[in-house]
């Protein structure tokens, strides 16, 4: 999971590499940085944990219920640096290996990535939207075993699109289980289901994760599908806490104890050691019966950084970063800052606990199996909203056909402009109706 070296030491985010229209080997010290965030998404039980851990070799549910379930949980995390071998020809030549597997030369560097490994069942949908607001590609698994879409391969996609991520490669998994003619008719199905979408013009590649089957191939698309996104430092500072944590063993001497830890993605700038940080919302000083309370920021200084296990002395955007603070690791104890925006003192959004939003819902009711025409927004009903990393409840006090306004449960750091995922609840389930922007 995220931060797993800097937890038994901490994990993370990355620099940028430079990459020209050649990719060379790239110097030490640019070498495993991290420079973007892949996700992996799909229906449950589709492949996406394994498939992280064939190209990373981390296994990435480790959390207890995850084990014993079988299924990611939480937001999973994980590294992986591709490689090509200068002596054999595509897709051959792609690899994650050091050494080529067919002629065994030294391969070449072209990039690290971070995986963000979002969970497939339809009850953790919230956890994906988290993830999505970091992913600056996408890799979408399909299971062939399986008719395509299934519920939440769908509800996936469109929650890309709310995102704005458009660059996606397309897995079909499984191949290994199915007969030829199965795999041919799960791919029309594939072609069929993403025409029109963001991923119409999307590579599909067949792959079994188990068995480490066309991996090379996937590796090729990826390269030649999902850019590095140009960065600009120059800006003001800005990073999405996907997780949070207490690093200190139990029964750790007080003189002994680290600060807090924050786990997630900056999004512009770049934070140093030693910079003084606000984090927002910050922490509930004030209970409420009738409103979200009192929230006031946090602020501390960034102690150290951590990316891809190593000790850094910035964290720029791409990849996954892990910030060491001054912060009493109670509060960043068990995900508690998750959803929360760090930045430099006073340049940070408001935080809101109201919001005004533009509303644009889909026709009909995505991730569940019968087709359901998605209804007005009402006023009075509660929905699920996703902003950035941080998911809250949002009750609407006023609802047009165009614009809602919500109180929410939750205070969110958020500025106009910003997207936001809706999500209503159908049954026991909550599911995405639509998307918006603030006001």
């Amino acid at each position: 999971m995220l931060l797993t070296n800097f937890k038994n030491e901490e994990e993370g985010e990355g620099r940028q590499g430079e990459r020209g229209k050649e990719k060379v080997m790239k110097t030490a010290e640019a070498e495993g940085i991290p420079e973007l965030n892949i996700g992996m998404v799909g229906h449950v039980d589709h492949g996406k944990t394994t498939l992280v851990k064939a190209l990373s070799g981390v296994w990435t549910d480790r959390h207890s219920e995850e084990i014993k379930r079988g299924i990611s949980i939480r937001l999973g995390y994980a590294d992986a640096t591709f490689r090509r071998c200068p002596n054999c020809e595509p897709p051959e030549c792609f690899t994650v290996r050091e050494k080529c597997e067919h002629c065994h030369s030294l391969t070449n560097v072209l990039r690290t990535v971070s995986f963000v490994d979002s969970p497939g069942h339809e009850t953790l949908m919230a956890v994906m939207l988290s993830g999505a607001a970091i992913m600056d590609g996408a890799v979408l698994l399909i299971a062939a075993s399986e008719p395509c879409p299934q519920p939440q391969t769908e509800e996936h996609l469109i929650a890309l699109q709310m995102r704005g991520i458009k660059n996606i490669v397309i897995a079909q998994n499984k191949i290994d289980i199915v007969t030829k003619e199965q795999a041919l008719s799960n791919y029309e199905q594939i072609c069929d289901f993403v025409e029109g979408t963001i991923a119409e013009n999307a590579p599909i590649i067949p792959i079994s994760a188990q068995r480490n089957i066309n991996i090379d191939a996937l590796i090729q698309a990826i390269e030649e599908n999902i850019p590095t996104p140009e960065r600009d430092l120059s800006k003001t500072p800005r990073m999405f806490v996907a997780r949070s944590f207490d690093v200190n063993k139990p029964g750790t001497p007080i003189r002994n104890l680290r600060g807090g830890v924050i786990g997630g993605s900056v999004i512009q700038g770049k934070f140093k050691v030693g910079d003084e940080i606000e984090i927002r919302p910050g922490i509930l000083v004030r209970k409420s019966a009738k409103k979200a309370g009192e929230w006031t920021p946090l602020l501390t200084e960034i102690t150290s950084i951590m990316t891809a296990g190593k000790q850094v002395k910035e964290a720029t955007p791409g990849g996954l970063v892990g910030i060491g603070t001054k912060l009493d690791p109670a509060l960043t104890k068990g995900d508690a800052l998750i959803g929360q925006l760090v930045g430099k003192p006073d340049t940070l959004p408001p935080t809101l606990h109201r919001i005004n939003f533009e509303v644009q819902l889909l026709e009909r009711v995505v991730g569940i199996s019968e087709k359901m025409r998605v209804e007005p927004i009402k006023t009075g009903e509660m929905l699920m909203l996703s902003v950035g990393t941080a998911t809250t409840l949002g009750v609407v006090e006023h609802a047009s056909k165009d614009t809602v306004e919500a109180r929410l449960s939750r205070p969110v750091c958020a500025e106009v402009g910003d997207t936001l995922a809706i999500s209503r609840r159908i049954g026991a389930r909550w599911h995405l109706i639509g998307s918006g922007n603030l006001k």
